[in-house]
């Protein structure tokens, strides 16, 4: 055999051996990229909303939810704009003045309604918080009011501690004014309204709220679970129709107590208690009911006559705020996924809900798209796709656009800017 022929030979067994090796990492990787852990994956869409009308401006939003028409509705706090912000208002300037508190915007992101403020027949919060449409359209609202200056942002922000008040034995108890939340419906009209200004008696009261964070109303049996809140340590339940007490509960389905609590500890034994606020609550298609307990940086899990079934940490080191701000479940069929805003770190986490593991993370701190300060709520629409809103200096609402599920590559993915 000649030399030429040997070289070749080697040649072509040097090319079958790469292309073996070859093929062997591709099915490596592709096994891999297969047994790898899979979570939803955003990018934020920097071009929504669009521009509102009437040199309108947004103040502390704090609170977010889609109706069955796919419409965003929103609640914000007008009385925490700027003096400078509202130039229009004072006929100093061509700008501006304060959007009316309920806004909603359909898909292509125009406003399409708004509403709300005080009327007659019920108590308009000092402080708005949070915005619930029920499964039967009507429109629920809370708020975290401690007195008439709360709407100016003067009393009653989102960190002010609830160590004041009248002093009941070793309990503090202040009655403070937004204890009661409002139902309407969709165009503004009063329905009803549970609890009374200044008439909380505490975390045992079944009559009054003190401060209600959030709402969710049970499509099964018409029961409206209320996180209560800011001044409460519990879960109360009322009939959505009538608003009749049913029960309530604190922390592992203990009766609540307004004793007062260490600051907060990472290292220390769980807290029995909830510590303020409690700052969400909203239940699974396999009735789990998941509740934030903001500032103890965890959430719980209950059955919806109580029971305590399960707790799970998340960025358990972070103080000031916390980091259990408000959840809200994916739109699969099992709701296999939970996304938990995280407003002291500026992140939403997105969980693995049957094992309440954390998968990854996104977002940053700043003012750009894709950036939060003070991520505070959040929803789903029936596409997968992601609203947030922001508190403190952020005023914003935001969409995240779903793009399926991928491989977890980040634990921190840091800003979802589009890609080209």
């Amino acid at each position: 055999m000649k030399k030429r022929d040997i070289y070749i030979g080697l040649g072509f067994l040097a090319v079958l051996a790469a292309l073996g090796a070859g093929s062997l990492m591709l099915e490596e990787k592709s096994v891999v990229q297969a047994a790898g852990v899979m979570a939803p994956r955003f990018e934020v869409d920097p071009m929504w909303p669009k521009p509102m009308p009437n040199h309108w401006l947004i103040g502390n939003t704090i609170g977010v939810d889609v109706d069955a028409k796919e419409n965003v509705w929103i609640i914000h706090r007008a009385g925490s704009l700027e003096r400078g912000e509202l130039h229009l208002t004072a006929g100093i300037s061509q700008c501006c003045a304060a959007a009316p508190p309920i806004l909603v915007f359909d898909q292509a992101g125009n406003l399409i309604k708004n509403w709300g403020g005080p009327g007659q027949g019920y108590n308009w919060p000092d402080s708005n918080h949070g915005v619930t449409i029920d499964f039967k359209g009507n429109v629920w609202i809370g708020g975290n009011g401690r007195g008439p200056q709360s709407a100016r942002g003067t009393v009653g922000g989102e960190d002010e501690t609830l160590d004041t008040g009248k002093k009941k034995g070793s309990v503090r108890v202040d009655p403070f004014a937004d204890n009661m939340v409002l139902k309407f419906t969709q165009e503004g009209k009063f329905l009803m309204q549970i609890g009374k200004p200044k008439q909380s008696k505490g975390s045992n009261d079944t009559e009054n709220l003190r401060l209600p964070a959030k709402t969710f109303v049970d499509a099964q049996t018409n029961e409206l679970y209320v996180a209560d809140g800011y001044g409460n340590h519990r879960v109360i339940v009322y009939d959505a129709e009538t608003g009749k007490y049913k029960r309530h509960w604190g922390a592992y389905g203990k009766v609540p107590s307004d004793d007062p609590m260490p600051a907060y500890n990472p290292t220390a034994p769980p807290d029995q208690q909830f510590r303020n606020p409690v700052h969400c609550v909203v239940m699974s298609v396999d009735r789990l009911l998941y509740v934030c307990d903001r500032q103890g940086d965890r959430v719980q899990v209950f059955k919806p006559d109580g029971t305590f079934v399960k707790e799970m940490y998340y960025a358990k080191e972070t103080l000031g705020s916390g980091s259990a701000w408000d959840l809200v479940l994916s739109k699969d069929a099992q709701q296999k996924y939970m996304y938990l805003a995280d407003g002291e770190n500026d992140r939403v986490h997105i969980i693995e809900r049957q094992s309440m593991e954390l998968l990854t993370t996104f977002g940053e701190g700043g003012r750009q798209p894709g950036m939060f300060y003070g991520v505070h709520s959040l929803a789903v629409d029936s596409k997968g796709n992601l609203y947030t809103t922001e508190t403190y200096r952020g005023q914003r609402l935001q969409k995240f656009v779903y793009k399926g599920l991928a491989p977890v590559t980040a634990k921190d993915q840091g800003t979802l800017w589009p890609k080209k």
